[in-house]
């Protein structure tokens, strides 16, 4: 049986449309986590659950999340690219209305999971044809994508911020943002790659485990999204509980470190493009351990301000570049795409929960020492990603022969 999917050959403008449209595609993802993100109160205090119980509840959306993302590449094979996202960004979009209507703990968790899955899977679909892409026009975009997936992000939040401080209950807010998200989706999916399996390759399985490529890669990518999670949930208490800073102080570290995450994403394809996936990442794992060192020897909150601000420059890049490894690692992107994304959503998972245990057995301190250590893992592993630098000539826009799907492995 041939792997090769059904060749198309795009010209140079259904190529640029496409990487505008998976940009949009990616930016109507991040609206509905930030949508999501800031009404978590509100529906706590519907649901009538304790902060212990949320915290059960909300791990329910990487659980559906890595149970269903090894889906995606079947889907994708029987549907055909485009046809695939279009469907999984619209469930997507549209499960943003469930938690809202979650009455009690069982029907929450059961939302969060149906939540978290469409979510894996319409991620795993974008992140394939965002690498496509990327294949076609031969020069780096996923850290630009995942940029504007930091955008959605911040304009769902937003508005979910408005909302919540004009007190609209979560049930109307979300529907009318589903239905919102839902309509650019759907424009947004118009222009992406369409992307056919050929008509002899078999189906991928629908649950298998993550090749060893997958593993490698994911390893990396778990380095990055546990300082990731460490930093967001934690830089605030940190700053004052070890360094006694105010309140709005060691809110601005959070912010200081998300702000350079967004920034270094969107600046991060043409530092790429010049410099390669792998030497990037290296610089990046020394500039993060670096950052990790400053938090932890810190000696004043601006110091550990400025830690944080290096961590999240060092990291924010390597998810990207993951992903993109992933999608040029062996004959079935998506299936490598699917393992890699579950070691991260695993990694995001357990590291706000590992730093809180670790802190409470010993300190603060000694557990941004692991996220230190973590960092460093970047220096030594970079050299995994080696597959995420494109050596696709064949590929340009216009001409040569379409490369392998990424969606429709």
């Amino acid at each position: 049986m041939t792997n090769d999917s059904t060749v198309t050959v795009y010209g140079t403008e259904q190529v640029k449309r496409a990487r505008i449209a998976v940009a949009a595609v990616f930016t109507v993802h991040g609206a509905v986590t930030g949508s999501f993100a800031t009404r978590v109160p509100w529906i706590q205090d519907h649901a009538g659950v304790s902060a212990g119980q949320l915290g059960l509840a909300l791990a329910f959306p990487a659980i559906g999340a890595s149970i269903a993302m090894p889906l995606a590449g079947r889907i994708s094979h029987r549907f055909g690219a485009r046809t695939a996202l279009r469907g999984l960004l619209t469930l997507w979009t549209l499960a943003l209305i469930l938690p809202a209507l979650a009455p009690n703990l069982v029907t929450l968790c059961a939302a969060l999971f149906v939540y978290g899955a469409t979510a894996g899977m319409s991620d795993v679909a974008m992140n394939a044809l965002g690498v496509e892409v990327e294949n076609r026009l031969d020069k780096s975009i996923m850290s630009g994508l995942h940029g504007m997936w930091s955008v959605g992000a911040l304009i769902g939040s937003a508005a979910g911020t408005v909302a919540a401080h004009t007190a609209t209950d979560a049930r109307t807010h979300h529907l009318v943002a589903a239905l919102v998200l839902t309509a650019l989706g759907l424009i947004a999916c118009r222009d992406v790659l369409d992307i056919q399996s050929h008509p002899d390759e078999e189906p991928p399985p629908r649950f298998t485990l993550p090749p060893k490529s997958a593993l490698v890669i994911g390893a990396v990518g778990f380095c990055a999204v546990f300082a990731e999670g460490a930093s967001l949930d934690w830089s605030a208490v940190y700053l004052r509980d070890v360094l006694d800073s105010s309140d709005g102080l060691a809110a601005a570290s959070t912010t200081a470190f998300a702000l350079m995450m967004a920034v270094a994403r969107i600046a991060g394809d043409r530092i790429v493009d010049r410099f390669g996936a792998v030497r990037t990442v290296r610089t990046g794992g020394v500039m993060a351990t670096a950052g990790g060192l400053l938090v932890v020897f810190s000696p004043s909150p601006a110091a550990a301000m400025c830690g944080f601000g290096l961590l999240g420059l060092g990291v924010a890049v390597v998810v990207p570049l993951a992903f993109a490894a992933a999608g040029r690692s062996g004959p079935n992107p998506s299936q490598a795409i699917a393992g890699v994304a579950t070691i991260t959503y695993t990694s995001g998972l357990i590291a706000p929960s590992a730093i809180g245990s670790l802190a409470e057995a010993t300190s603060l301190v000694v557990s941004f020492g692991v996220v230190t250590v973590l960092a460093f893992g970047l220096v030594l592993g970079a050299g995994v990603l080696r597959s995420a630098d494109r050596k696709v000539a064949g590929s340009a826009v216009g001409g040569g022969t379409a490369t392998k799907s990424a969606a429709g492995s």
